[in-house]
């Protein structure tokens, strides 16, 4: 995904790199002015996991290092909590980094509820979330997000999910927080570092003590913190809630000769991931195993996958896999065939045979209840997207568009518009970089006879796609979800047309924008399915302004998936 200084428009071509206005505040007990409480609810409450009879409930305590305060937590049917349903008491403990997950049953099913939590006197921000429903369910609105780089920009799209007048749960699809550090050039700091926006640590984030503290960072953001707030978060992470680009043995941005050992760092981050994520903990199952699935009532399946850390093989790249060597009339020899084979070996994996597997096995499951949608919540694109012709869709304007960009950016664009006439694919990163596994999954939706939705974060861009397999067969449609405030290849040459060209370069491309900040919803009936994609009009300061881009529509009548349709 765009990752790094290095990669911001060709990233994908050559290495991949105020108040919670939702819910009511509860007042706290008088407190004396010159005995200040020890404690203090500094990032405030969050919600995930929905199910049809329970909730994780979470928040974190601000304290001292070695205490352990008693929390109390409520959860009620109203938002006076005049009907508080269920309460409990638990410990808040510091190997934990005073983090609090309660996982509460006995609720009802898709009923909202209010939950608030308390120590010494102190009462947290209120938050409200809904169970799943069971049964006949008429429709369901979820909340695409991903892709929140803190330096990049204000979080104005969190805020503005917050003011949805519905929606049912939120599904981020990773890179919930990044790991670069706050050092002149690094990922984002040229904003970050004009609108005061510096990550903390200042530095990689390498230990634990580091992830948690950058995982502070994020949540005590007003923004997020109203997002979390207004419903149920369900989340999986991508590549930078460890280190970008990883895969199972590794990460582009790892380097174990100065930060130690992969298993070590990335057991680090999960653990992090785990304290600080409104997220069930996996039982009887490694880490990284976090894909699962949510029934929304005899309408719809969510299955979350997990394509970073089980099984990915790791990410071949232009630069090392595709070398460029003197022909004989000196002219340079690029073996695009053999790269094409290298890339379309059937060993090349995403998701392993036992997630494989497991998906099958849920695809099924969720037909055989004759549940009309199976959505895939999954990280990266998986469209076949070939790039455009840089320069024919500059034009005359090409060279002036080099000419106005600076000398990194400028070589990086130059290369890309060489590559991109062999081609090859945008994005080794993502789908494209595993066709193999792409069909195997296809030939899973195939077996299942699934009406699939598939989702998509990491490019912080904007898509609508038209799935299709090796034979031209359409077996689903994707719906991709920009960054909240990550930049894409279109900031780094704003001048260039990119949506526009990498949509009509490409069948299975219906939209693509590459400016927008923002996120989706996507709405859900018997007859159909709707995205609405949602963008703010600056990143950059408040206030600002929330608009409508663009609707996609589709239907799946008599067995047959329906092309998207744009309005």
């Amino acid at each position: 995904m765009p990752g790094d200084t290095r990669r911001t428009f060709s990233s994908l071509t050559l290495n991949r790199r105020r108040a919670l206005t939702f819910g009511l505040v509860a007042a706290a007990p008088a407190v004396h002015a010159q005995t200040p409480a020890a404690v203090a609810f500094k990032h405030g409450v969050a919600a995930g996991d929905p199910l049809a009879d329970r909730l994780i409930l979470w928040t974190r305590i601000t304290t001292e290092p070695t205490a352990t305060p008693a929390v109390t937590w409520q959860i009620a049917e109203e938002q006076a909590f005049a009907r508080i349903v269920a309460k409990g008491t638990v410990i808040a403990q510091a190997a934990s980094d005073h983090t609090v997950k309660i996982d509460v049953g006995g609720l009802k099913p898709g009923r909202e509820y209010w939950y608030r939590f308390s120590a010494q006197g102190v009462t947290s921000p209120v938050g409200r979330a809904r169970t799943l429903p069971v049964g006949a369910t008429p429709d369901v609105v979820l909340a695409v997000v991903s892709c929140s780089l803190y330096p990049g920009g204000l979080f104005n799209a969190y805020e503005a999910l917050a003011q949805q007048p519905r929606v049912d749960a939120v599904l981020h699809l990773g890179d919930y927080i990044y790991e670069y550090g706050a050092e002149p050039g690094q990922y984002g700091m040229e904003i970050g570092s004009k609108i005061g926006r510096v990550p903390d640590p200042p530095h990689e984030i390498v230990s634990l003590a580091d992830y948690r503290r950058r995982h502070a960072l994020y949540k005590a953001d007003a923004d997020l913190q109203a997002a979390h707030a207004r419903a149920a978060w369900i989340c999986v992470w991508d590549d930078h809630e460890t280190a970008n680009d990883s895969w199972i043995g590794g990460a582009e941005n790892h380097q174990p000769e100065k930060e130690g050992v992969w298993a070590t760092r990335k057991a680090a981050a999960l653990k992090a991931y785990f304290e600080w994520m409104p997220i069930r903990d996996p039982k009887g199952r490694m880490a990284e195993a976090i894909q699962r699935s949510f029934d929304f009532g005899d309408l719809a399946t969510l299955i979350m996958v997990e394509t970073r850390l089980q099984a990915r093989s790791e990410q071949l790249s232009f630069a090392k896999d595709l070398p460029i060597t003197a022909g004989p009339d000196g002219r340079p020899n690029i073996d695009v065939k053999g790269f094409i084979a290298r890339l379309n070996a059937p060993e090349r994996a995403l998701l392993g045979q036992e997630q494989e597997a497991w998906i099958g096995g849920e695809l099924k499951r969720s037909r055989q209840s004759g549940r009309k949608w199976q959505v895939i919540g999954n990280q990266v694109v998986m469209a076949r997207v070939f790039g455009p012709d840089l320069e024919k869709v500059a034009g005359p304007a090409w060279p002036e568009i080099l000419a106005g960009l600076d000398e990194a950016t400028r070589n990086e664009v130059a290369q890309a518009a060489q590559l991109f006439k062999l081609g090859l694919p945008m994005n080794l990163d993502s789908w494209d970089g595993y066709p193999a596994a792409r069909e195997r999954l296809y030939d899973l939706f195939k077996a299942a006879d699934a009406n699939p939705i598939v989702l998509a974060g990491d490019s912080h861009a904007f898509w609508v796609n038209d799935l299709l397999d090796a034979s031209g067969r359409r077996v689903a449609w994707e719906l991709g979800s920009t960054g909240i405030t990550s930049p894409s290849w279109g900031d780094s040459a704003p001048k260039l047309p990119l949506g526009a060209a990498v949509t009509a370069r490409n069948d299975e491309v219906i939209f693509n924008d590459q400016l927008s900040k923002g996120f989706a919803l996507l709405t859900l009936t018997p007859d159909g399915a709707k995205a609405e994609l949602f963008a703010v009009s600056t990143i950059l300061a408040k206030p600002y302004e929330t608009r409508r881009v663009a609707t996609a529509r589709s239907s799946s009548q008599a067995g047959a998936l329906k092309r998207p349709t744009m309005d």
